[in-house]
């Protein structure tokens, strides 16, 4: 189960690397209009705001990534608790389809996180 729960929050990371490439890279291109579903007029007027969007993408990742690397199952419940709750605000806010994309990998993660035992302390007594 361990092995699954690294797979899953490492996938939930790098969706959110996708997301941010394409919301501050791609926006503005037809490859991000297509993305996302907007015109060229919407994505003009709203290319600082998606660039914001997918900064905070960023920040998520860089904190799942640090959870993976560190093996500190504490970080990833943190990080995967907060992509989970952006996929149910942009969800019910937004789009449908943002609880979908990102709440459900981010609670299979979770949940697959929580099945697998922490690691032994030694008692510093």
């Amino acid at each position: 189960m361990r092995i699954i729960a690294l797979l899953l929050v490492a996938f939930v990371a790098l969706s959110h690397v996708g997301f941010l490439v394409l919301e501050m890279f791609y926006w503005n291109d037809p490859v991000g209009r297509e993305a996302f579903g907007t015109t060229p007029e919407f994505a003009a007027s709203t290319a600082v705001l998606a660039a914001n969007q997918g900064l905070y993408n960023g920040f998520l990742a860089a904190g799942l990534l640090w959870g993976l690397f560190s093996g500190r199952r504490d970080l990833k419940v943190f990080f995967l608790c907060c992509v989970l709750a952006a996929g149910v605000y942009g969800g019910l806010t937004a789009k449908m389809s943002i609880l979908y994309v990102q709440g459900v990998p981010a609670l299979a993660a979770l949940l697959a996180v929580l099945s697998t035992r922490p690691p032994r302390t030694r008692s510093r007594l």
